[in-house]
């Protein structure tokens, strides 16, 4: 059996923390907003440039660790594997970002529509 524990994160949303996997699910609102409302889009879009920012930093250290990869490794087989890898992962972030910026988008859309 998982054992779950009940977390407030930033005094808006109740989420439950399981420690066997170290996922976080959400699963309600602390507000009681409703996906339907100002508030909810609102926060959507402030946590979606949080997650951006938070991608940015990632793609940075991820960048930073492949450089000194390539720097230290001692085969040119193995420097072209790095590379590889770097360029691969940087990929990722960015579509990454750039799914959070559709998202942010589709919101701020959605939030157009409710203040008509």
């Amino acid at each position: 059996t998982l054992q779950l524990s009940l977390l407030l994160v930033n005094n808006l949303t109740t989420a439950y923390y399981c420690p066997d996997n170290l996922t976080v699910v959400w699963i309600a609102n602390y507000l009681k907003i409703n996906n339907n409302s100002k508030e909810y889009y609102k926060k959507k879009i402030i946590d979606l440039r949080a997650n951006i920012a938070r991608e940015k930093e990632e793609k940075k250290k991820d960048n930073e660790y492949y450089a000194r990869m390539i720097k230290s490794a001692s085969t040119p087989s193995s420097k072209a594997t790095y590379r590889k890898y770097k360029v691969d992962k940087a990929a990722s972030h960015d579509r990454d970002i750039e799914r959070y910026k559709r998202q942010i988008e589709d919101a701020k859309e959605a939030l157009a529509r409710l203040k008509k």
